[in-house]
């Protein structure tokens, strides 16, 4: 129950973040580009690689601390910085194929996704 909600609370904070952040670009610099997201998913990435490596190698941290870090937190403010960790894990094992291959479908299935989604609700809306 602890690890629900450390990942809860961290979620909380990091959803809070990501909302604020897109909001402060596009107050900045307009809609024209994803100036926001593009800056949630780089700081997001970087921020997991130094925060996984941190708590687990240095500080042999709880798997709640952990996790409310990196699932909660990260996970909320960003979820391309899940997805790059399981990219860094798969080339770190030396599974360049599987690496490539989770880079091509996470791309290109979740766009096709997006677009199903609108064509499904825009032909049962009419």
């Amino acid at each position: 129950m602890k690890l629900i909600l450390a990942i809860a609370l961290g979620g909380a904070i990091g959803a809070v973040a990501r909302y604020q952040s897109i909001g402060l670009f596009t107050r900045w610099l307009g809609v024209g580009f994803p100036y926001g997201t593009l800056f949630v998913n780089v700081v997001g990435s970087f921020a997991m690689g130094l925060f996984v490596e941190f708590l687990v190698t240095k500080l042999n941290s709880s798997p709640e601390i952990r996790a409310f870090f990196a699932v909660g937190v990260l996970g909320a403010f960003t979820t391309f910085s899940s997805f790059a960790l399981d990219v860094s894990v798969l080339t770190e094992r030396s599974n360049l194929l599987a690496a490539g291959a989770y880079i091509a479908l996470s791309v290109v299935l979740s766009i096709a996704g997006l677009f199903l989604g609108l064509w499904l609700m825009r032909s049962l809306l009419g």
